[in-house]
């Protein structure tokens, strides 16, 4: 499968408009990509989402879609990805360094997955960040639409600083939230990481569970890889990614498809 055969729905909200590619039937899964965008990768974890029975919904946030982060030698493609880095970087719809703040982006992705409840029905939506929008669906968790918040390999705000490693691009008002609804809705948040990977600092993971308790499930994988249901996906059962793989597609099994039996 490739992006050629997703649907390109764009969605405009408070006058931005973004291309939105979206595939499957079933309650919605919004799949935001790591740097450097839409890889193919990003692609085929979300025929596994559609696999799974529900609607995959790709917004297209930066960089060119369905182009790979990796070169003929199977290297990063490291022009390719400086240059998307550096557009989310001087960009204002994303908080890169900002310290204990949502980034502006977050509002549109609210109302994009508010459209896509609407749209695809079921008790609500998923929704998956990596890396540079590992942190999304945290801010994303106020909204009581989402069910189902993984933050995969969340990298931001980049870790210069102890304060900016024991934290994560989520405001203090927005946290609150979510913590309110883990206590009072049961909303679990799956985060993962590998424990070698030094844009995921293990302050980040050490602040999501003093603040989140039980409500968040951490799966935090020995090694030094990064992109744990992408890049470095071993696709082969017994392996810890493979395993983690697993968890969040029965997250979103649990939380979209068996309430809604």
């Amino acid at each position: 499968m490739t992006l050629a055969d997703f649907t390109n729905d764009p969605f405009t909200f408070e006058g931005t408009t973004r291309d939105v590619y979206r595939r499957g039937e079933g309650p919605a899964v919004v799949v935001m990509a790591e740097m450097p965008g839409i890889t193919p990768k990003v692609v085929e974890f979300a025929e596994r989402v559609v696999d799974i029975g529900c609607t995959a919904v790709l917004p297209h946030l930066f960089g060119t879609p369905d182009k790979p982060g990796l070169n003929e030698k199977g290297k990063p493609d490291i022009p390719y990805v400086l240059q998307s880095m550096l557009g989310g970087c001087i960009s204002r719809d994303f908080a890169t360094f900002a310290l204990r703040k949502t980034s502006p982006a977050i509002e549109w992705l609210r109302a994009l997955g508010r459209r896509e409840h609407q749209r695809c029905g079921g008790p609500g939506i998923g929704a998956i960040g990596m890396c540079f929008t590992g942190g999304f669906a945290l801010a994303m968790a106020t909204d009581p639409a989402l069910l189902a918040p993984v933050l995969s390999q969340p990298s931001l705000p980049f870790g210069i600083g102890r304060a900016r490693r024991s934290s994560i691009d989520c405001s203090d008002e927005d946290l609150a939230v979510v913590k309110g609804r883990c206590a009072a809705e049961g909303l679990q948040v799956l985060g993962m990481r590998f424990t070698g990977d030094p844009l995921v600092p293990a302050e980040r993971f050490e602040f999501l569970r003093r603040e989140l308790g039980d409500s968040f499930i951490s799966v935090e994988i020995e090694g030094k890889g990064h992109s744990v249901v992408t890049e470095h996906l071993v696709d082969m059962e017994g392996h810890p990614t493979y395993a983690a793989l697993g968890q969040v597609l029965d997250l979103f099994r649990r939380k979209l498809l068996v309430s809604a039996s």
